[in-house]
């Protein structure tokens, strides 16, 4: 049985845990494959909110198991205290795996991507300082240490003293305090390997078997196609491939194995952080977007940038991930706007274009072209079925759809997780 990809088609925070945790009610595995705890994804429960970090969505549901897998990195404090959280609130999480190949963060990472942001001064990037840039720097520089390291405390020791040695020269130059490879060992091959590595297991076998069974495989990614090391707005991107081929590499899994990939993004556009945003709104309307659309982060709480939708960039994402289908969410924080409207193009120096420009500074000098559409204002937290939407909402799903080139299964009518309409 062929896996489903989820993967952001924007900047991120396009609601892909409630997408997820829509889709899950049908798999057995949710495997995330990539990025830390630097993103997050919230799912609404009744009353409750679920913020999850590391957690796959999956872990809501009795029947699924969620995987972490090889390529995403792991603060193993931050996951033990996510699954605390999760258990404290009645979630089962004996049944998530940690892959054995996913690397660790660990302080002295946190230590150094404080320093090397603050030393950038104005050309900082908005990194969320939680250690994720520099814990992949290491991967590539092939001197992490990976979860399967627990298992063996001698082992991790070596490696470990021999990498804060490296990392405290590093930080000196920075100025900042070094790292104390003792405490971090006691801490790691303590508390953490005795709680983590019951947990840890071959993962690219564990997801094979699934699939040769026949078995449902759902692979969800955080951040998203412009947050990509590789295709995003360079260089104020994460440090990973959120994109669709990142699933291939980040849960051990061939193209072939994958039928489905569906694009989440908002009726919107936000992002966080510096960097080009070409919809960009500073009025009003994009205050409106913030409050209505609670528009702040799921862990560091920043305020969002809001603009309107970019179809410019949602061709690409469609291109880059091979989407077969989207789902748009947040329609309703929509709802009280009279004009929608809809990026559909490009200016830059007077010329009209229709897909991104080829240097990455002229992204930021680009005029947006709209197409305006008549805003609907009413509340569609009771749409249900399609014949619910009110006509506005559904011809500017209609032009959206036609824009980006692929079809809307699709759409997020409110915060809940059956706030929701599936087209067919």
């Amino acid at each position: 049985m062929p896996a489903t990809v989820v993967v952001g088609t924007q900047w991120g925070d396009e609601g892909k845990g409630k997408v997820t945790d829509l889709l899950a009610r049908q798999m057995d595995l949710v495997v995330r494959y990539q990025g830390g705890h630097n993103a997050g994804h919230t799912i609404v429960v009744g009353a409750e909110r679920f913020a999850l970090q590391l957690v796959p969505s999956g872990v809501l549901y009795d029947h699924v198991v969620p995987v972490i897998g090889n390529g995403v990195v792991v603060d193993p404090v931050v996951l033990l205290a996510e699954i605390d959280r999760l258990t404290a609130a009645g979630i089962d999480c004996s049944r998530l795996k940690v892959s054995s190949a996913a690397h660790l963060i660990l302080p002295y990472h946190q230590a150094l991507d404080g320093a090397m942001e603050a030393a950038r001064g104005q050309q900082r990037l908005g990194t969320t300082l939680r250690g994720i840039g520099p814990a992949y720097a290491d991967k590539a520089q092939r001197t992490g240490l990976r979860v399967g390291d627990l298992l063996d405390a001698a082992t991790f020791r070596d490696k470990l003293v021999a990498a804060v040695d490296d990392k405290n020269r590093v930080l000196a130059a920075y100025g900042a305090d070094p790292v104390d490879a003792g405490a971090i060992a006691d801490l790691y091959l303590g508390e953490v390997a005795s709680r983590l590595v019951p947990l840890v297991t071959d993962t690219v076998a564990l997801v094979h078997d699934a699939l040769d069974a026949g078995l449902d495989v759902l692979l969800e990614g955080a951040q998203a196609t412009f947050l990509d090391l590789d295709h995003g707005t360079y260089p104020y991107v994460t440090s990973s491939n959120p994109v669709a081929g990142g699933a291939c590499t980040g849960a051990g899994i061939g193209p072939r194995d994958i039928s489905r990939v569906i694009g989440i993004a908002k009726a919107y556009c936000t992002r966080v952080g510096a960097g080009p945003f070409p919809t960009e709104l500073h009025d009003e309307t994009g205050d409106v977007l913030v409050e209505r659309g609670h528009e702040f982060g799921t862990n560091t709480g920043r305020r969002r940038r809001t603009g309107w939708f970019d179809a410019v960039l949602g061709r690409r994402a469609a291109r880059l991930n091979s989407l077969s289908e989207l789902a748009i969410t947040k329609l309703d924080v929509l709802d009280t706007v009279p004009v929608v409207r809809l990026g559909v193009g490009y200016e830059l120096d007077g010329r009209r274009i229709s897909s991104l420009p080829p240097g990455p500074a002229d992204l930021a000098r680009v005029r947006p072209v709209y197409e305006d559409f008549e805003g609907w204002c009413q509340d569609l937290s009771g749409c249900r079925e399609v014949g619910d939407l009110p006509e506005p909402a559904r011809t500017f799903l209609d032009a959206l759809e036609a824009q980006v080139g692929v079809p809307v299964r699709f759409v997020g009518t409110g915060p809940d997780r059956e706030h929701y309409v599936q087209l067919a």
